[in-house]
């Protein structure tokens, strides 16, 4: 089956010309995120129709994703997750038609499963031997997995006050892991410096182009779970941003490929902790960029991220869509937590916590209304939080 992945592209853009996806490419030569573009017009051709009886993960859109030629991907069987219609719960908050997306049954436990299936089979078929990644867990434990069914190296980059679990997922997949004094940005400090020399391939947070390429599957499995009409609102945790960004491109592609209606796009909400909220205190501030976050702290491994470099890319799609931004409690969120859990029976990492509890913020404001069809993000399960449960 053909691909119609062409070439790479900056994001700002700079001015700078098509890169090659046939060479090893991380950012532009500006230093922003390169994204991967494909031939839309012949793609045209292509249908959404064509995708009835095809294998049930992300691959399914395999023509709008990063493969050359006749590659075969490096797949443990991501993508193609529940959108579960979380009626009792719904029905608690005054809405009717709530749907619950969760990315818990991703392999590795995470929505960052399809980023990483993504990367690192680029990564494989450019010639990549030993992969690093800094991590606040769910990505390196992702990463670890996808390394090792495509026989690669993987150097992992922790905080070291990260969550044990983390730490012996990654080890049980034979990665080799390193603590380091700080957060996220320490990690992926300490990962350039130590790899960098070394030539190893850096799957760092959109300083890759594919990572983006995987999430932005979710977009696609939304419009073709609810039959191809997108839902008025997509509530998502925000840290690194690559879902949010991923999947704002993929609803740019499908309005390309008449696949949705070209007007309607859902309105984006990026949902942050209160202890860690660089990207909401810039769209409050009206700024295209996040200064990074002083002393960011929450129980939400994956939100603590003080500063992310496609900061201006998930601005750009909560403003474009006229969303939100919201900022929640740590207890909030576990609150949000055992809701999901007890109304619904999913499994929710503090992140989906955060995405329900921002749902009620914009439910209280009035800008989510009772006959607004919703979709929540659970883009994790609860079995490496449960700390966060103990004393309840």
């Amino acid at each position: 089956m053909s691909t119609y992945f062409s070439h790479l592209e900056c994001s700002v853009p700079c001015g700078a010309g098509p890169a090659n996806p046939r060479t090893v490419q991380h950012l532009c030569a500006c230093g922003a995120p390169l994204l991967a573009r494909y031939d839309l017009d012949a793609a045209r051709g292509w249908t959404r129709e064509s995708l009835a009886g095809r294998t049930a993960s992300m691959w399914r859109y395999r023509e709008l994703m990063p493969l050359l030629d006749d590659e075969t991907p490096v797949t443990l069987g991501e993508g193609w997750t529940p959108l579960v219609p979380a009626t009792r719960l719904g029905a608690a908050l005054g809405l009717s038609r709530l749907y619950l997306k969760d990315e818990s049954l991703n392999p590795t436990n995470s929505f960052k499963a399809r980023g990483l299936s993504a990367a690192v089979t680029r990564a494989h078929y450019l010639g990549a031997r030993v992969l690093s990644i800094p991590t606040a867990g769910n990505a390196g434990n992702a990463m670890a997995a996808y390394a090792a069914h495509a026989g690669l190296e993987a150097r992992v980059f922790m905080p070291r006050d990260v969550k044990t679990p983390f730490v012996r997922e990654c080890e049980l997949y034979g990665a080799d892991v390193t603590l380091v004094d700080g957060l996220i940005t320490d990690a992926g400090r300490i990962a350039a410096e130590t790899g960098a020399p070394l030539g190893w391939y850096d799957l760092s947070t959109l300083k890759e182009p594919y990572r983006i390429e995987g999430k932005k599957t979710m977009g696609y499995e939304v419009a073709e779970q609810l039959d191809w009409e997108l839902p008025d609102w997509i509530i998502y945790p925000t840290g690194g941003g690559t879902g949010m960004v991923g999947m704002w491109k993929a609803f740019e592609e499908m309005s390309a490929l008449g696949w949705i209606d070209p007007v309607k796009r859902p309105r984006m909400v990026t949902v942050q902790a209160t202890g860690c909220a660089p990207i909401i205190r810039a769209f409050d501030n009206g700024d295209e960029r996040a200064t990074p976050w002083e002393h960011a702290q929450t129980v939400a491994d994956g939100l603590r991220v003080p500063r992310a470099i496609g900061d201006f890319l998930v601005l750009r799609a909560v403003r474009e869509s006229d969303g939100a931004a919201v900022a929640v409690s740590d207890e909030d969120m576990v609150q949000g937590m055992l809701d999901i859990g007890k109304f619904e029976g999913v499994s929710a990492a503090p992140e989906g916590g955060a995405a329900l509890h921002a749902l009620r913020t914009l439910i209280t404001s009035g800008r989510v209304g009772p006959e607004d069809r919703v979709v929540i993000f659970n883009t994790g399960g609860a079995l490496k939080y449960l700390d966060v449960l103990e004393g309840l």
